[in-house]
């Protein structure tokens, strides 16, 4: 059963050890610039916080607002996004930055940031309970499994983990929750060999009570990724190399 203190735990734990990442400010200080939030998450999806620090650092020194990101060629920012992959994430980057330049700022709740290109249900909630500090569940793959863990859930739904996770919200800094979260799961409630002795929830948790952490939450089947060929083509004359630009959609749209 998780006990009225837990939260206060976890904060203290994060205030303790919360990881300094260019994006974040230090728990009970102001919060960090919505275009940072954006920009952190927009860049972690599918690749890791050690790949994205430099790049990160590399795009706030040519376009510290999303003003200047907004009035930048779609070739500069494309070119600066080159080795991220997904490149698709660089496309809604440069149409959300159009869309929020004109509204003089980013929206501050999570229903309305989810209106925007390139902004899902994580994503939104992330931005609105870090940098506007409103209670809305940011779920991420980490959150999830110290959650699921936290409550002893085989197969938690997202509704589950959302609603556990308001839970911790009630009676503190909604963006330190989450953030304090995300840290304790990537640190210490590891998928294998979790440090649970380390864990500001261990009191509480229902999977360490258990002796097996690691079943929780179940392993989901993993989808069967197709394979797919194509052909490519090197035209060279007289030292020069034919590039055709692809659509704007599909693999590598744009490039």
């Amino acid at each position: 059963m998780v006990t009225a203190n837990a939260a206060s735990r976890l904060i203290q734990h994060y205030v303790d050890n919360f990881r300094r990442l260019p994006w974040r400010s230090p728990p009970g200080e102001p919060p960090p610039e919505p275009y940072r939030v954006w920009l952190s998450e927009i860049m972690l999806q599918q690749t890791t916080v050690a790949t994205v620090i430099p790049r990160f650092e590399r795009f706030l020194e040519r376009w510290p607002t999303v003003d200047a990101l907004a009035a930048a060629a779609d070739e500069e920012i494309l070119s600066e996004w080159a080795g991220l992959g997904y490149y698709a994430r660089a496309r809604n980057l440069i149409a959300c930055a159009r869309e929020i330049a004109p509204r003089g700022g980013f929206p501050t709740t999570a229903h309305e940031l989810q209106q925007l290109p390139g902004i899902g249900r994580y994503t939104a909630a992330a931005i609105a309970s870090i940098a506007f500090g409103k209670r809305a569940p940011a779920v991420d793959t980490n959150v999830e499994r110290v959650l699921a863990r936290l409550h002893g859930m085989a197969m938690p739904s997202r509704a589950d983990s959302e609603e556990q996770l308001l839970g911790l919200m009630a009676d503190a800094r909604p963006g330190d929750v989450v953030q304090a979260l995300m840290d304790v799961g990537a640190t210490i409630c590891r998928p294998r060999q979790p440090r649970c002795a380390a864990c500001p929830l261990s009191i509480d948790c229902a999977a360490f009570a258990s002796g097996n952490p690691e079943a929780f939450p179940a392993k989901r089947q993993r989808k069967v990724r197709p394979h797919r060929y194509g052909t490519a083509w090197w035209i060279e004359r007289d030292g020069c190399v034919w590039l055709v630009r692809r659509p704007q959609r599909g693999l590598l749209g744009g490039m």
